[in-house]
């Protein structure tokens, strides 16, 4: 193994340390499915509702099945209990909470890593952590959708800023030749998360009506974790260089990172960094959209992440639980947990398709077999009255929408708004395209129950028609930017809109910017 290629103790302790904020980002986005029917059933003690029922309550009972038909909710003598809609409310909030947290912390993850320093961000980002575990740990001894809620807010105003640092601190730490799949590893973190909150939320072990505080609360401990490994992670010397200019910690910590005597090619990579950065003039969000060769791909890049969220994968992974219930699955949670496998292996095969196929192929390829599975899982919810083998179907839709998502619209996103843009406008664009990311994930997770209620077993016709508008869109307005530069990437977005490939507007805008042109 060359140098170049080594993995020192340092960087792997450091990697490791990182990731474990995006292990609390997955862990959160999971945990609230396996414990739904608990806590709706506690929600609704506390209102003094009591359920008629003579067997005693099992989490993979559901008292009513999201995407059940109509016909089916009129026979459910909940359907005729006043308190239902608030229940509804509550929890939909319990769930798509998570996400406005994210939404309003995710513009200032690279503001807090400027500020404090990428180890010492990532430090008082975990009291965030800390308090939203809290909340969520002694949800049963207070008013429970209160603490639940807001501890969920407070777990994503933590995850907002870890979905930003965690990524910066890894891709500067890490060797050009090893930054690729170093940088995989928070994807592949966010979705171990997953799929162990799903494991250990079963009701045997902590999915239960006694232990469901203790469920929610044990993010807490990779959180105390992280903090306590940080203090033996060296900064990153890209930004003790870049930012603080402070050369000879810098080489200290390289050395440390690298496992070499002299790191003079990473200090010579870091000086041209440095130099392109004080020539390039940084963008805001507005002059993304009023410059006409930024407008474009800002639009392609929110475009990209509109289509990952609204595609429906939220609907799967928060609600997946009930899904299952309503396909005939008589342990639904188990076959949660299979989507949590599923969804984590193909994001290790992912990992090996987008260096080997290009970034749009893959978009699109992802894009019509979801198209595909959605529709499948909505003729096998349909048909499941008459032929009972179309449980197999919906099942199986269910699992190969998770790995044609993965395969495209899940990670692509995040690598094509950082190859849209230089340096300049870079930090901008992550910016609104993380926000707007995060909304789109709100409005999902509100929204997915009440769609599902009205739908039925119809509810991802909608989601098929959604994938196959982006689709389109993909194929006519994205172009393939694997292996180009940003000005072969700009050239390409002034083809597609029908521009000559350098006219005097762009030129001057350019200039203007500090960009270089080697066109």
């Amino acid at each position: 193994m060359t140098e170049d290629k080594k993995f020192t103790g340092t960087l792997l302790l450091a990697v490791f340390t990182a990731v474990l904020g995006s292990f609390q980002f997955g862990y959160n986005i999971g945990v609230i499915n396996a414990p739904q029917q608990v806590i709706e059933a506690h929600y609704r003690s506390l209102l003094s509702v009591p359920l008629d029922k003579e067997e005693p309550y099992n989490s993979t009972d559901v008292y009513k099945p999201t995407l059940q038909s109509t016909t089916n909710y009129g026979e459910n003598e909940i359907d005729s209990d006043p308190y239902t809609p608030i229940i509804t409310m509550y929890w939909s909030l319990s769930v798509s909470i998570f996400a406005v947290g994210g939404m309003i912390s995710s513009f200032f993850g690279g503001w807090l890593g400027d500020k404090l320093g990428r180890i010492k961000g990532m430090l008082a980002s975990n009291s965030l952590s800390l308090i939203g575990s809290l909340l969520m740990a002694i949800a049963k001894f207070g008013p429970s959708h209160i603490l639940i809620i807001s501890g969920r807010f407070i777990s994503g105003l933590y995850c907002g800023l870890a979905s930003g640092l965690v990524p910066m601190y890894v891709g500067e730490i890490s060797p050009t030749s090893l930054r690729g799949a170093l940088g995989t590893l928070h994807q592949l973190a966010i979705v171990t998360g997953i799929l162990i909150s799903q494991v250990i939320g079963l009701d045997f072990i902590l999915g239960n009506d006694d232990m469901w505080p203790v469920l929610l609360g044990l993010c807490a401990i990779p959180a105390v974790l992280q903090c306590l490994l940080l203090f033996f992670c060296p900064e990153s010397p890209s930004y003790l260089y870049i930012k603080l200019g402070e050369e000879h910690k810098a080489r200290t910590n390289l050395k440390r990172l690298r496992g070499v005597s002299d790191p003079a090619k990473d200090i010579m990579e870091m000086k041209k960094e440095k130099e392109a950065a004080s020539n390039e003039k940084k963008v805001s969000i507005i002059q993304l959209f009023t410059i006409a060769s930024y407008r474009q791909p800002i639009l392609v890049a929110l475009m990209l992440h509109m289509a990952q969220q609204f595609s429906g994968i939220n609907g799967i992974f928060y609600y997946s639980t009930s899904i299952f219930y309503t396909a005939g699955v008589g342990q639904p949670i188990y076959a949660t947990i299979g989507v949590g496998v599923v969804n984590t292996i193909f994001t290790v095969v992912s990992v090996f398709l987008v260096e080997k196929a290009g970034r749009r192929s893959l978009f699109l390829v992802g894009m019509a077999g979801m198209i595909v599975c959605s529709i499948a899982m909505t003729v096998g919810l349909v048909l499941l009255d008459r032929f009972s083998w179309m449980s197999y179907v919906s099942m199986t839709a269910i699992f190969l929408f998770v790995s044609f998502f993965e395969i495209g619209p899940g990670p692509i996103p995040w690598f094509m708004v950082a190859e849209f843009f230089s340096q300049g406008p870079r930090p901008a664009a992550i910016a609104i395209a993380a926000f707007c990311n995060w909304t789109c994930n709100f409005l999902v997770a509100l929204s997915f129950q009440y769609i599902a209620g009205f739908c039925g077993p119809y509810v991802f016709t909608l989601f098929s028609a959604v994938l196959l508008g982006f689709t389109l869109f993909i194929f006519f307005k994205v172009p393939e930017t694997k292996g180009k530069s940003f000005e072969e990437i700009a050239a390409e977005f002034r083809k597609k809109k029908g521009r000559s490939p350098k006219g005097p507007k762009t030129t001057v805008e350019l200039e203007y910017l500090g960009a270089k042109e080697n066109m």
